[in-house]
């Protein structure tokens, strides 16, 4: 027996978003949020990030189809107001693990957050930061000068990790990329492609004079001392996308562009 879809509406506050959103609730019922068994997403690509975060946080997993009304709009769907019913039916869902970065700051402070795409550690001045990097308990690199590191998941892989010079990794390949940005020791150093069950620890050395924040998505942690990340499997996402133009088909097509 099929479960009646109740459909929650959420809209980036961008213009062409809530538009959007007065066409579909005109012609289309909705539910609050925290009724809901699917979310549908009007916005960009950081809107999505954004209402999954939410969802983590409350804890009321359900999936997502997306609809771009943003720039890139690499996770959602082709916005259109025909047919909603019919496309989130034939929907082909995609589970996405989150990171789950473990954060302590030079004062102490100990926090936890997800992240969908990518957790990177930044310098916060001038200087080059000074990490010291392991992998699964073994030190892998005792030093590397950079003005930051990040892990990212496939999900991920085309966005901040592919400006890096990372690689685009495969949908479901069940692997993690490890990136340096702007690598200047070891200086031929590009990174690492890592199994998803790999955890990774990062130690920033001389942090009081060569200071480093740590990213998770959108949400910065000043200050850092140690980061460590793995991937939660504790809280997998699903994202529904069009058959015709779903994310592996995407992540595959810019392998191919210059």
């Amino acid at each position: 027996m099929s479960i009646e879809p109740r459909r929650a509406l959420l809209a980036s506050p961008t213009p062409a978003a809530r538009a959007a959103e007065e066409r579909l609730r005109a012609n289309y019922d909705f539910v609050d949020p925290s009724e809901a068994n699917i979310i549908v997403a009007l916005g960009g690509d950081g809107f999505m990030l954004q209402t999954l975060h939410a969802m983590l946080e409350r804890r009321q997993i359900v999936p997502v189809f997306g609809m771009n009304l943003g720039t890139v709009g690499f996770l959602m769907n082709e916005w259109r107001l025909e047919r909603l019913e019919q496309r989130i039916q034939a929907a082909k869902p995609f589970k996405v693990n989150p990171l789950r970065m473990h954060v302590t700051t030079i004062d102490g402070e100990d926090l936890s957050l997800p992240a969908i795409n990518e957790v990177s550690l930044l310098r916060e001045t001038r200087q080059t930061a000074k990490i010291e990097v392991m992998v699964n308990d073994r030190v892998a690199l005792p030093e590397l000068v950079c003005d930051g590191v990040l892990v990212a998941t496939p999900a991920g892989s085309t966005a901040y990790n592919l400006s890096a010079h990372g690689p685009i990794l495969p949908l479901g390949s069940s692997l993690i990329a490890l990136t340096p940005i702007s690598p200047f020791r070891p200086r031929r150093w590009r990174g690492a492609i890592l199994p998803e069950k790999t955890r990774i620890r990062f130690k920033v050395l001389d942090p009081q004079k060569r200071p480093v924040s740590a990213v998770a998505d959108q949400r910065e942690v000043r200050d850092v001392s140690c980061v460590e990340v793995a991937v939660d499997r504790t809280t997998p996402l699903t994202l529904l996308f069009d058959p015709e133009h779903t994310l592996d088909d995407r992540i595959a097509a810019e392998q191919f562009i210059a």
